[in-house]
């Protein structure tokens, strides 16, 4: 066998996927540089994330979009996964700052490396412009008419998500959204060993397919869903309601405040505790507990 030189051996090396101890220091590294970034990149990196999970949103909603064709539901919901990971990959590749898979900060703040202000800090600006994103978005596209493709099939399908997301019973929600996130911050942990694009893509498509396909509830995809659903209920004309053979009374239950109370305060309550609890720092006493540093 040939062996190689120093300098071929380290040219290979770099090439090599980390491996999940040196995961461990990057995602630290990575959220010292995410917590002390300036307000206005923040906001508007948050911003553009809650847009690219609503594209992911919006591609999810045209995969369950049967248009008259019966798709058995778990191909349907898998193929749904799929389309939804378009979101995570937009904010991973295309850089953007996502409230759930920033989560993972508190590993630095476990460390002693970032103040817990810090911490705050960032998931405070984050999660505004993640929701001014998702929100913004969901506005053009019902500016766009987007909901009378398919004859209007294509807005049942949202209404009926939106529907079925404001349902949820309270624990129900935070046990969706502990499961989500755990599956989310899975997803971003296992980028940090790739050093490729395809590599970052690969390690993240299924976790985020495997959460949608289950049914989880990603906060920000919710801040997305629902508006979108509502902005249907209210301002769809009367045409889309005889396309689709429903009334907007159908829909009483797809209100603001069933929104806010019954969803995205659970939801979000569930994702940060599956995203600390369940991946942050559990990682974090397997790698990193022993080192000691002064926080910033």
């Amino acid at each position: 066998m040939v062996e190689l030189n120093e300098k071929e051996s380290e040219s290979v090396s770099t090439y090599d996927e980390l491996l999940p101890g040196e995961m461990a220091s990057k995602a630290q590294d990575i959220g010292i540089k995410k917590a002390n970034l300036d307000f206005l990149s923040t906001f508007a990196l948050a911003v553009l994330a809650g847009a690219f999970i609503a594209l992911g949103c919006i591609f999810f909603t045209i995969s369950q979009t049967n248009g008259g064709v019966t798709i058995p539901w778990g191909i349907s919901r898998v193929i749904g996964g799929f389309a939804f990971s378009l979101g995570l990959i937009l904010v991973i590749v295309g850089g953007a700052e996502l409230f759930t898979g920033n989560n993972l900060i508190i590993m630095a703040w476990a460390s002693r490396k970032l103040s817990t202000w810090r911490v705050v800090r960032n998931w405070g600006i984050v999660y505004i412009g993640n929701l001014c994103g998702a929100v913004a978005t969901a506005l053009f596209v019902f500016w766009g008419q987007h909901y009378e493709m398919d004859g209007g099939a294509v807005g049942l399908t949202a209404l009926n998500i939106g529907l079925g997301k404001v349902n949820l019973d309270f624990a129900q929600a935070i046990i969706l959204g502990i499961l989500c996130n755990a599956m989310v911050c899975m997803a971003v942990w296992l980028t940090y060993s790739a050093r490729t694009v395809m590599g970052r893509i690969m390690a993240l498509i299924f976790p985020i397919a495997g959460f949608v396909a289950a049914g989880f509830e990603h906060c920000v995809a919710n801040m997305y869903f629902i508006p979108y659903a509502i902005l249907i209920k209210v301002g769809a004309p009367s045409a889309f309601w005889q396309d689709i053979g429903l009334a907007a009374a159908s829909y009483d239950h797809l209100t603001w405040g069933s929104f806010f109370v019954n969803n995205l305060i659970p939801v979000t309550i569930g994702n940060m505790i599956g995203g600390v609890f369940f991946v942050a720092l559990v990682y974090w006493v397997i790698y990193l507990r022993n080192q000691q540093t002064k926080r910033l």
